[in-house]
């Protein structure tokens, strides 16, 4: 689209959404000479594509059909997907927590349908996935092609994150994953001093026990929190809240990879042969090094306490 171009025709190859008389969403990608059928009539696209976003159309049968482009929140909702998506509510939370911003290097493991990934590229982020399946790394890269476009800074490896992390001074770690302190270890090699990992869990169990392991790595001033998002009924003078909500999707842990002091004491209850030792990481910058220690990898207690 050229500078004086008018942004708000729609055209031929677009993805639109339309709205029924009954504020039912349907998301379609515009093609002349194509229709899309309702049980409620038949849309021509040819009556869509050339005409301003935000316009009313007619189907067969006299229906109104107001149809607007899509907002990333409608693409999330509407767009193919086998995972289970992150909920838009949380999506803008986690673009805030992380602080994501224009050129940070983020790394996101576990892609699912790609909608993390839109979100991230939207604000301007260079991404790498890790994805264990194939069918999803496939999904959530047409995901995003659709929404983005060709040509983004993004591409989705086939690699389990749980066995390391091949990239070197990343911004950010973003973890859609069941046991996401079992990264740690490798976060603290492949982020740069200063840098932020943030961990989305559907339980409050697995998120104790995130927060527990990061209080023996290299992570500090964690955070958690959840987001709820309640909408409001407004009609003349009946105004109340929504009968329905969007409550618990899950629970978001934010922490900061942090260079400990030469004197910093080891964790609180730790013995000789289990204090952490730290040894020269990228560019100088110390690493805790739990490769070779007593106890479980994850740094948290085991069965016996």
């Amino acid at each position: 689209m050229g500078p004086r171009e008018d942004r708000s025709i729609l055209r031929d190859g677009e993805r639109v959404l339309l709205l029924d008389p009954k504020e039912r969403r349907y998301l379609i990608t515009l093609r002349a000479g194509a229709s899309f059928h309702t049980h409620v009539g038949i849309v021509s696209h040819d009556d869509l594509i050339g005409i301003p976003e935000g316009s009313t159309a007619l189907g067969s049968t006299g229906r109104k059909f107001v149809v607007v482009r899509p907002t990333l929140s409608d693409a999330v909702l509407k767009m193919p997907r086998g995972a289970q998506v992150i909920y838009p509510k949380d999506l803008g939370a986690i673009l805030i927590e992380a602080d994501i911003a224009p050129g940070a290097r983020v790394l996101e493991a576990g892609v699912g349908s790609g909608a993390l990934s839109m979100a991230l590229l939207r604000a301007g982020a260079d991404v790498v996935g890790y994805e264990l399946r194939e069918d999803f790394a496939e999904r959530a890269a047409s995901n995003v092609e659709a929404m983005v476009g060709p040509g983004a800074s993004y591409r989705v490896d086939l690699r389990d994150v749980y066995e390391g992390i091949d990239e070197q001074g990343l911004d950010r770690i973003l973890l859609d994953l069941p046991e996401p302190w079992r990264v740690l270890p490798h976060a603290e090699l492949a982020m740069r001093p200063g840098g932020i990992l943030c961990a989305y869990l559907p339980s409050i169990n697995q998120t104790s026990q995130l927060r527990a392991a990061m209080e023996r790595s290299g992570f500090g001033m964690a955070s958690t929190i959840e987001v709820l998002h309640r909408t409001w009924h407004i009609e003349a003078r009946s105004v109340r809240p929504d009968h329905r909500m969007v409550g618990h999707t899950g629970f978001l842990t934010t922490a900061r990879l942090l260079v400990p002091h030469d004197d910093e004491a080891p964790p609180v209850g730790a013995g000789p042969s289990e204090q952490p030792r730290w040894s020269p990481g990228p560019n100088g910058t110390d690493r805790l090094d739990v490769s070779d220690g007593p106890g479980d990898a994850e740094g948290v207690d085991g069965p016996n306490g």
